[in-house]
């Protein structure tokens, strides 16, 4: 088995683990987040997808402030930070956020380096990066925003040849859906309780 393959199916695994974690609200989720992403730069290098290369760099970062966030981010009466909505005061400034990281991080690829697909691969990279700063607030909406973004590297996946990695893309749009419901569900119950408390 090339190192290629054996990669994709590594990384294929440990997303496996990672998604069921992140469904179930689970802070060990961002263990997984440092692993991931770790076996992620090499594949993506290989493959010449730069932005994601990058991207995967800041997965590893990012894992660090999401755990800090989810655990002592919370209120003092509150074990963990609870999930909340997105709020729509910052819908504006994070599309343009989003925008300008997107052409941003196009500009570079499409300059800098030999990258086939820059404006998919920037475009997937810079909703991700806003996607998971949605995960460290732990704002259910992050769902939504995965949904696009899992769509979109699947289909970029298996244009570049990298089967696993596009099936577990595939299963995380499907499971998209599954915990925004299910992230929408655990808000409602909390509410109930503060009710009843």
């Amino acid at each position: 088995m090339d190192t290629l393959r054996f990669l994709d199916i590594l990384g294929f695994t440990v997303g496996l683990v990672y998604l069921y974690l992140e469904y179930k609200a689970s802070i060990w989720l961002w263990l997984a987040s440092v692993v991931m992403p770790a076996v992620d730069m090499v594949l993506y290098y290989k493959a010449g997808l730069y932005a994601d290369f990058g991207m995967a760099i800041y997965y590893c970062m990012a894992a660090v402030y999401g755990y800090a966030v989810w655990r002592f981010g919370a209120k003092k009466e509150q074990r963990e930070l609870p999930i909340s909505h997105f709020p729509s005061r910052l819908v504006v400034p994070v599309v343009l956020l989003l925008l300008l990281i997107w052409w941003a991080i196009w500009w570079l690829l499409a300059r800098h380096t030999n990258s086939t697909v820059p404006v998919t691969d920037a475009f997937t990279t810079a909703l991700s990066i806003v996607a998971l700063w949605a995960l460290a607030r732990k704002y259910a909406e992050q769902w939504l925003m995965w949904l696009v973004v899992d769509a979109v590297c699947f289909a970029l996946y298996i244009y570049k040849g990298i089967p696993f990695k596009a099936c577990i893309y595939g299963i995380y749009t499907a499971f998209a859906v599954f915990g925004y419901r299910k992230w929408l569900t655990m808000i409602a119950s909390d509410e109930k309780s503060v009710l009843r408390g």
